[in-house]
């Protein structure tokens, strides 16, 4: 993959095969690139959008189908576009625990700044952007909040609202870790590798 600089926008284009193997490669370079462009911050979401994207392709349009992976950097936004032959749009409905797209949306949908889809020439593509704004803070602690707060009503706890203590928060947001930790086990990932990705993360968008 290679990207090169065109008033102040990078752009970068990797063909690729719909394959499993090839998410894994997808995730190296997409991790490369943004290394070049000096734009690491953006490294771990973009991995995973890009990973969410390309199960996409391969679960609904077919494995082994020719599509393109586009990324294009400008200002404080990383522009992710996955492109296939396919002009069947993917719809954001309920995700339930069989519904592997659904959930990949919602997720996408969670972290982007934006998503959509739109349709080409050849088939469609699914885009999302990430940002750098640093109102990303402020929408990571509303999305956090709001998740918590569901978790805490889910388990039967009293709202936010009615919780003054630090502890307390503290210790409902150590148990949804700890619930989306045992999600992680469950489904053959490295909760320890999770993480130490995260804490990563964190630090580098925290700096």
């Amino acid at each position: 993959m290679s990207g090169h600089d065109n008033s102040s926008q990078l752009r970068s284009v990797l063909p690729f095969e719909a394959e499993p193997a090839a998410v894994r490669d997808l995730r190296r370079a997409v991790r490369g690139q943004l290394a070049e462009w000096r734009l690491p911050a953006f490294a771990e979401e973009a991995e995973l959008a890009v990973s969410e994207l390309a199960a996409n392709v391969i679960k609904h349009v077919g494995r082994g189908v020719a599509a393109t992976l586009v990324l294009e950097a400008a200002g404080d936004r990383l522009r992710i576009e996955l492109h296939d032959k396919s002009y069947r749009v993917p719809v954001l409905g309920s995700a339930t625990c069989d519904d592997e797209c659904g959930r990949g949306l919602h997720l996408l949908a969670g972290m982007a700044a934006d998503w959509g889809t739109l349709l080409t020439a050849t088939g469609k593509a699914v885009w999302c952007e990430l940002s750098a704004d640093p109102e990303l803070h402020c929408r990571r602690v509303q999305r956090a909040e709001a998740a918590l707060t569901k978790y805490r009503g889910d388990v039967g706890a009293p709202p936010l609202l009615q919780s003054r203590s630090v502890q307390i928060l503290e210790e409902s947001a150590i148990d949804l870790i700890a619930d989306v930790l045992h999600w992680v086990t469950s489904r053959g990932g490295d909760p320890d590798g999770l993480l130490d990705r995260a804490q990563m993360h964190f630090e580098a968008e925290a700096a």
